[in-house]
């Protein structure tokens, strides 16, 4: 955990995205002077991402049932026992920065976007349930969802590089995989096809751009750098560097780019399209 020093120099060289979250905020404080005390709380009283992260997060998750300070030192142990976090959440950040235009500052997602903000309490809790801290992580789960609109079981497996626009009404279920540097828009289900037990969810692999309102059900794999369009219906594996669109989604084309999960491009060209 990278921790605040005399040197700003040596701070931006060490953690470039804790500097520059930093600066961000000391300009809204300074535009808008009614913000200050958020922003200070949130950001600019802590010694480090990982420490304001867990503020953050803390007083979003904070109810009567359980307190921010109980969620604070849950936080604090689960990052403790995994550092890796921060840099997960670093990724994501960025991931949010480069691929969302309607997110112009670092702070944005930090402070704002649930779905950035979902998706770190989840890191929390798989590692807090990974810890046998099963209720507490199936807590975080429940308050999460209650107040994000997104279900995200504590035993999905998540990459880094992770970016959910919108972060609305998104399912994504306990034996799920999500590689790095995937893309997934509001309305999407990663769920099973039923009662069954076991290995029931999908295998989302690296480079994946998941269109709104898609729905992927079963164990089942979409391919690298694969593209689903918005509303499908996934119920088998696709293969890599293809795009699947329909009811059920059947493989209309390339995937269009190197890695859809980054270009962020829903179109299918005419070119692209498999002739029957």
């Amino acid at each position: 955990m990278v921790r605040e020093i005399g040197n700003t120099k040596a701070v931006e060289k060490l953690d470039p995205v804790w500097n520059r979250l930093r600066q961000e905020a000391e300009e809204i404080a300074r535009k808008e002077p009614g913000l200050g005390g958020f922003v200070y709380s949130s950001i600019l009283a802590h010694a480090s991402f990982e420490e304001a992260l867990i503020h953050r997060l803390s007083q979003r998750l904070g109810s009567a049932d359980l307190g921010a300070d109980a969620i604070v030192t849950a936080f604090g142990d689960a990052i403790s026992a995994e550092p890796e976090i921060g840099f997960s959440a670093r990724a994501d950040l960025l991931a949010t920065y480069d691929r969302d235009p309607a997110c112009t500052r670092y702070a944005e997602p930090f402070l704002y976007f649930k779905g950035f903000q979902a998706l770190q309490t989840h890191r929390m809790a798989h590692r807090l349930l990974q810890m046998g801290r099963r209720d507490f992580a199936l807590y975080l789960q429940s308050r999460s969802s209650l107040i994000s609109s997104l279900d995200i079981n504590p035993a999905a497996k998540i990459g880094k590089g992770i970016m959910i626009d919108h972060g609305h009404d998104i399912v994504i279920g306990e034996t799920c995989v999500i590689e790095d540097n995937v893309s997934i828009l509001q309305g999407v289900t990663l769920g099973g096809t039923g009662k069954e037990t076991g290995d029931r969810h999908p295998k989302i692999r690296q480079g994946v751009l998941i269109g709104a309102g898609a729905k992927i059900l079963g164990n089942i794999e979409i391919g690298r750098c694969s593209r689903v369009a918005a509303c499908s219906v996934v119920l088998h594996d696709v293969p890599a560097n293809t795009t699947v669109a329909g009811v059920p989604a059947k493989i209309v084309g390339k995937a269009g780019c190197a890695e859809p999960s980054r270009a962020m491009d829903h179109n299918v060209e005419p070119d692209e399209v498999v002739s029957g």
